[in-house]
């Protein structure tokens, strides 16, 4: 991490940097990819490069690089399906062409993997590069995976959640073995790889699903976010559809860590201490068809004990007359000497930081366009 904490913020308008100093915080003059909806960005922390995907609306999505911190940028090929892939409607049983719609999330490999990067899409593709984002291959494994498509009259199939087909949104490498990962998908639930992606196991056991027919499905589930620990990778987290989850078993098993009559119930983002694996943070909304504050209060959940108890962290936030809905990667966490950082961008255009662990917020800006992913750099 560079001398000071640095925000990369990906809005429904650009690209948009700020920077800690010692007056507080600030934004950079310069608006990346200005009037562009920036869906993701982040840095790959082995080569220091950024990556932004963009959706361009008509032109659709777009993906660029950059090797010296945004002054310049390439923009890169984005990846293809593969000619007579296929994706299927599970209720209508219509299949249409897979055609790439969006690019929701980048990820990188481990520090044995050079040039391994992943690009997690709609409709519900998982793509690698082993040259830095130059070229892009379909993972097979996941794609082909049995419950994808479904099955006439039985199992539906990966279907659409927050979009209107499935998206691939958390890409979770393990700290310790790069052949090893975990994938969220919306809706199909988590996925676990030991061999570098070549198969894949479903690990929702647990997870009570909603809207599906058969009630004892292990697939078709609503993740919202994953995350582990990196300390303790075993320990996983979800923001789910349905609730807050934790396993501790590498997502062999989950449960229900969420609050019965409290706000740490339905949201969309979910950040873990990477050293107290009992440690984690969700910004709660309303669910459903409101997606708002939940009661107008803007509030940060924090549990210090594995979900048994959960603490509202409101201190320099809105606690009446708040809208904001905080998306599943617009919420983020560093540790920085020796601080927790914390740091979380809304529907509405606020964007708040914390460096206690979000025990007190400043805000950064009241004045920005719909965040989508906020990540520190």
């Amino acid at each position: 991490m560079s001398a000071a904490p640095v925000l990369l913020l990906s809005t429904r308008k650009g690209l948009i940097v700020a920077r800690s100093g010692d007056d507080g915080w600030s934004l950079d003059d310069t608006v990346h990819f200005a009037g562009i909806a920036v869906e993701y960005a982040s840095v790959d922390p082995r080569t220091g490069h950024w990556f932004a995907a963009l959706e361009h609306g008509h032109w659709g999505p777009k993906l660029h690089r950059s090797t010296d911190s945004g002054t310049t940028w390439t923009e890169l090929a984005a990846p293809k399906y593969p000619e007579g892939e296929q994706f299927r409607d599970p209720w209508t049983g219509k299949t249409d062409a897979a055609v790439l719609t969006n690019v929701w999330t980048v990820a990188y490999g481990g520090a044995d993997q050079p040039g391994r990067v992943y690009l997690g899409t709609n409709p519900g593709g998982l793509f690698r590069s082993d040259d830095n984002g130059d070229s892009w291959s379909l993972v097979r494994g996941l794609w082909d995976h049995p419950s994808r498509l479904g099955v006439d009259g039985g199992r539906p199939g990966w279907f659409g959640g927050g979009r209107d087909t499935p998206g691939l949104h958390s890409i979770v490498v393990h700290p310790t073995d790069s052949r090893r990962m975990f994938v969220g998908v919306s809706c199909g639930g988590v996925f676990e790889t030991t061999d570098d992606g070549e198969t894949w196991a479903p690990r929702n056991k647990g997870l009570p699903p909603p809207v599906l027919p058969d009630q004892d499905d292990d697939t078709g589930h609503d993740p919202h976010f994953v995350a582990l620990c990196r300390s303790h990778p075993d320990v996983m987290w979800q923001q789910n559809h349905v609730g807050v989850f934790r396993s501790t078993n590498a997502g062999l098993t989950w449960s229900d860590i969420s609050q019965p009559d409290g706000p740490a119930r339905f949201g969309f983002p979910i950040a873990v201490d990477p050293d107290d694996p009992r440690r984690a943070w969700v910004v709660p909304a309303r669910s459903d068809g409101q997606r708002n504050a939940v009661g107008g209060c803007l509030q940060v959940c924090e549990t210090q004990d594995g979900g048994e108890t959960w603490q509202r962290r409101v201190r320099g936030l809105p606690e009446r007359g708040a809208f904001d809905l905080v998306y599943r990667h617009a919420l983020d966490l560093a540790v920085h000497g020796g601080a927790r950082w914390l740091s979380f961008g809304s529907t509405t255009g606020n964007v708040f930081v914390s460096q206690n662990g979000g025990a007190e917020w400043t805000c950064l800006s009241h004045h920005l366009p719909p965040v989508y992913a906020v990540r520190f750099a």
